[in-house]
């Protein structure tokens, strides 16, 4: 691993712990849930820690598959310029990137 890759990590771990370290949105499937729902959801999100080789070959901490009553989920870490018009430039830079992390029921993926 390299020092970019553990920044990297390190900054989509702060986001999934604390969802104001970013953008955060929501598919409508995972709204239409009700707010009490979504809650358990991001409690679920926060202390999510399955990471392994197979999900996550690149080491970021960036995509995660879980359940929660019964329902699988998905959360997903993307890379944005600050404008949110492009890929950033240097996700290991949060001067450059705003991160947007999406939470989505898995048969919306």
């Amino acid at each position: 691993m390299t020092d970019s890759t553990d920044r990297i990590r390190m900054l989509n771990d702060n986001l999934r712990r604390d969802l104001t370290k970013g953008t955060a949105v929501m598919t409508a499937g995972v709204a239409a849930l009700g707010p009490q729902f979504v809650e358990r959801i991001v409690r679920a999100v926060a202390t999510f820690d399955d990471f392994y080789t197979a999900n996550d070959p690149h080491s970021e901490h960036d995509f995660g598959v879980f359940d929660v009553d019964g329902h699988r989920l998905i959360f997903k870490v993307d890379y944005y310029d600050l404008k949110l018009e492009r890929h950033s430039p240097d996700p290991a830079d949060p001067t450059v990137t705003e991160r947007v992390i999406t939470l989505m029921l898995a048969d919306e993926y």
